[in-house]
């Protein structure tokens, strides 16, 4: 309805269009952006005006190429900032775009609809890649035939309830270094190397929302425990701020069912001949009854 609208409004030949953004981050927050000199309301959202953020006209095809364009603005305090970038706030975030008759805002049009890519920063400003819906044709889909899991700890194929008692902790960091190595005392309830492959997520402070995958997790003389993730966090945690940690996975079905009690539910083919299968011969004694030609 709002496009047919819009449709007869360009027929008139006397327009008055503008464009506007939405970005929805993946912690929910949701920013609106308008090239008029006004702000525009409509879908509960405020399109600000005072942002400097602008776009470059829509590449679109008809086919199965993905479509791009590309959003460009001035980093301000007020609306997005160079440490929410940095701290990779945007990564990833839903964009949608209308052209809007901004006398009638209700007369619009979805022109896009995609997801921030790479983004580049420099001279107070920045570039931002915008990718189209096709973008996921250019991922594997599909399931992979190998003997790890494919699943990820906890999502809709695991099925595992990481709230279950013994599988999470939450509590403050005691000690932080370079946002990468947190120190915990009295976390010695759990095994040596159970949060090892896990998540460590920020709860609270500057860098709440944020999380990263541990590397090693090892308890010390005295009860200390030691976490370690693969990369700083890029924002900064203070001593205090909460975390949640989360046990690891390493995939293997022995994990699986003695960690997790999960084997149902394990996405790998754990039973799929090796790499060395392909060197084995037949032999003309022995039990040939198909079983493994190992001994």
């Amino acid at each position: 309805m709002t496009a047919a609208a819009l449709r007869a409004h360009l027929a008139t030949g006397l327009t008055h269009v503008c464009r506007a953004w939405a970005i929805t981050r993946a912690d929910g927050l949701v920013l609106g952006f308008t090239d008029h000199d006004l702000p525009l309301h409509f879908d509960g959202i405020t399109f600000r005006a005072d942002t400097g953020m602008s776009a470059r006209a829509l590449v679109q095809g008809t086919g199965l190429a993905v479509d791009n364009t590309e959003a460009m603005g001035a980093l301000s305090d007020s609306a997005i900032t160079e440490a929410d970038i940095e701290a990779g706030r945007y990564d990833g975030a839903e964009v949608r775009a209308w052209l809007v008759n901004w006398q009638e805002p209700a007369q619009r049009m979805l022109r896009f609809a995609g997801t921030i890519g790479e983004i580049r920063r420099g001279a107070g400003a920045f570039h931002a890649d915008l990718r189209g819906l096709t973008e996921a044709l250019n991922q594997p889909q599909g399931r992979v035939y190998q003997r790890p899991c494919a699943a990820v700890l906890g999502d809709g194929q695991c099925r595992f309830n990481l709230a279950a008692v013994g599988y999470s902790e939450t509590r403050a960091a005691e000690t932080v270094t370079r946002g990468q190595v947190f120190g915990f005392d009295g976390l010695d309830l759990y095994d040596d190397r159970w949060f090892e492959r896990g998540m460590l997520r920020v709860l609270t402070g500057a860098a709440a929302g944020l999380a990263g995958v541990i590397k090693h997790d090892q308890i010390r003389a005295g009860g200390a425990r030691v976490i370690e993730l693969w990369e700083p966090l890029r924002a900064a945690v203070a001593p205090g701020d909460m975390l949640r940690l989360e046990a690891g996975c390493d995939k293997r079905v022995e994990t699986c069912r003695l960690k997790f009690n999960n084997l149902l539910n394990y996405r790998g083919f754990p039973f799929i001949p090796g790499e060395d299968w392909l060197l084995a011969i037949p032999r003309a004694g022995g039990d040939n009854a198909g079983g493994s030609l190992a001994g």
